[in-house]
């Protein structure tokens, strides 16, 4: 969310924010519909003053008369708001002045490459056939199980899901984060205050049931399965004004997350690139209202998530995203792509955004300076690892000739085994 002053003061700023983010907002009627909130404000008040003026003199035919009106306003207004703020939820964030301009992923631009890629002598093999061949993956059960997309990772398989996020979380810690365990089923207004609403609401689950109050009535409020922890998170810092010396706030947590991918349809259906449920540590900052201060920071977590793949010897490939591509709230935003063999192409396995007050606008989180002034928190988000996405880098980069996975030496301690042999 942008503040509506802002926007007037900055229209065409704003307008081509929402023209190179693809956005389906008319900013000209935001700004008559401000015109109008406004007036309709000036005149409700007028009239409560003439109200209550009228209830002192016990004047009951000027308390009738204005109560009538006042109805009709009040009316008119709380509409007029509704319909201001479902605008307002729609405006973008600037986009830093560098981001590529671009109405979708073609126009990423790849800015920094690590790695060489493994230089086969044999027919390279993907996840899904290493996997079968190893039995460590059954995509057929988990699609019997859970439908299009399921899946079951299996004996060291499963281990070496649980080493790459306990890697994960050990590397986070070290770098001074907090953890947390925070709700995977929310509300709306947290998804709404992320950004996650009304933009992607396609790919969010609705709990269908969400139970029962204490007095036996059903649960009315609308329930949600997030798909990052990334909203959680935030609304935990939602309402509150933090002290100038708590920042920066970093926190991360592990969580399942839930992807409908209903705007992904008909991409990446095999294997395991893109599935409706995975497991995500997730870090999340909140720092002062400064800019260099958020790149500061915006480089640091890129950092730990590049040295990883770095430490894992995967090859990689950092893409400054497009503003078509970044998303409504994103000021800059960049994805790590690793390398895999049996897409024999890069692959997405990391995103990096920040979204300087955007968010913080929406779930209300300000910052107190020593000198008393309050403004809104800037926000970052990345991902330090997502898995079994990983998994697909992994096991395709250190496949051996006789079939068998090299388990990258960082592992080893998390896994207590080198490699993944077949069994017959």
């Amino acid at each position: 969310m942008l503040d509506i002053n802002f926007i007037r003061e900055n229209t065409d700023l704003v307008k081509k924010a929402v023209l190179d983010k693809e956005i389906k907002l008319d900013v000209n009627e935001l700004l008559k519909l401000d015109d109008r909130r406004r007036e309709l404000l000036g005149k409700v008040e007028d009239l409560r003053a003439q109200r209550n003026q009228a209830a002192k003199e016990r004047n009951i035919e000027l308390g009738k008369k204005v109560k009538g009106e006042l109805d009709g306003l009040e009316d008119e207004l709380r509409k007029v708001e509704e319909k201001f703020r479902e605008l307002m939820l729609l405006a973008p964030n600037i986009p830093a002045p560098d981001a590529p301009v671009g109405k979708d992923a073609q126009n990423n631009e790849v800015i920094y490459k690590w790695g060489n890629k493994p230089d086969f002598d044999f027919e390279v093999k993907d996840h899904i056939e290493l996997g079968k061949n190893l039995d460590i993956l059954d995509l057929e059960q988990g699609a019997k199980v859970s439908g299009f997309r399921g899946y079951y990772l299996k004996n060291e398989g499963a281990v070496l899901h649980w080493a790459i996020l306990r890697l994960a979380m050990d590397r986070i810690l070290s770098h001074g984060f907090s953890l947390m365990v925070p709700p995977t089923l929310v509300h709306e207004e947290v998804l709404e205050g992320s950004g996650h609403f009304p933009f992607g609401k396609e790919n969010i689950y609705q709990i269908a049931n969400p139970g029962k109050l204490d007095s036996g009535e059903d649960i009315k409020k609308p329930v949600f399965l997030t798909g990052t922890s990334e909203p959680s998170l935030l609304a935990y810092f939602m309402g509150k004004t933090l002290s100038e010396e708590d920042l920066p706030v970093k926190v991360a947590a592990m969580t399942q997350c839930y992807r409908s991918e209903v705007g992904d349809y008909g991409k990446d259906t095999r294997g395991l690139y893109r599935i409706h449920e995975f497991t995500k540590v997730e870090q999340v900052v909140i720092c002062s209202a400064d800019l260099d201060e958020s790149e500061k920071l915006f480089k640091e977590m890129q950092e730990i998530s590049q040295k990883i793949l770095e430490d894992l010897g995967i090859p990689y490939q950092v893409i400054a995203t497009s503003t078509g591509d970044m998303g409504a709230g994103k000021y800059r935003m960049n994805d790590i792509e690793a390398w895999m063999p049996g897409r024999n192409k890069y692959g997405e396995t990391h995103s990096n955004s920040n979204l300087t007050d955007w968010q913080a606008r929406r779930l209300n989180i300000k910052v107190r300076y020593k000198n008393e002034d309050i403004k809104y928190v800037y926000t970052l988000n990345n991902t330090v690892i997502a898995s079994p996405r990983i998994l697909i880098a992994i096991l395709e980069n250190f496949q051996q000739k006789d079939g068998s996975i090299k388990i990258p030496d960082i592992l080893i301690p998390y896994t207590g085994f080198s490699e993944i042999s077949s069994k017959h």
